[in-house]
């Protein structure tokens, strides 16, 4: 582990290849696991704020999960996430002619109807951010339905910070990312 301003970072985060490789997996991250993507507080807003735009991007099941749970939903432990159709996908995904997971949210942010991409815990995956209140942890998630990804990255030898280096940047600015580059390069060497 190693700090950057307030955050503490896992060494994972610039040892650990990745690349998202979606003709493998088919948008399984999306698809699996027992809850929705986490929703930061701040975004909760923006989901509501961009639902009639996304709405004509999303499945009929989508659409009554939403309308039913909400834009978002609040879980046992206080924390937000998007809710799941049946308890399963997330009510955001859409699925293409070959079966993939895609996000309704991001369709619309791809076709101009509104600038906001998507929650950035979708963005920042396979990171994941734990809030405290003195400080953020920033660890690598591991999930078997990803080992693909791990897999691409290996081959094109991309570290997990440079994979993500975008939504590192939306997260925590700048500044920060250009520290993660230099511990990364000096932990390499």
């Amino acid at each position: 582990m190693f700090q950057i301003g307030k955050t503490i970072v896992s060494e994972d985060i610039i040892e650990k290849d990745f690349v998202c490789n979606l003709s493998a997996c088919k948008g399984a991250c999306c698809v699996e696991g027992e809850a929705g993507a986490p929703v930061e507080k701040e975004e909760i807003q923006k989901l509501k704020d961009v639902y009639a735009e996304v709405k004509p991007f999303l499945r009929k099941e989508g659409i009554e999960a939403i309308e039913k749970q909400g834009t978002h939903i609040e879980n046992d432990f206080g924390e937000y996430e998007t809710p799941l159709v049946n308890g399963a996908e997330c009510a955001y995904v859409t699925f293409d002619d070959k079966g993939t997971a895609l996000c309704g949210i991001e369709g619309a942010y791809r076709a101009g109807k509104i600038d906001w991409k998507k929650p950035i815990s979708c963005e920042l995956y396979p990171v994941r951010v734990q809030s405290y209140s003195q400080f953020s942890a920033v660890n690598y998630h591991r999930w078997p339905i990803c080992d693909d990804a791990c897999s691409l990255g290996k081959e094109l030898q991309t570290p997990i910070y440079k994979f993500v280096k975008e939504a590192l940047i939306k997260k925590f600015g700048e500044d920060w990312y250009m520290e993660i580059e230099k511990v990364a390069e000096n932990h390499l060497k």
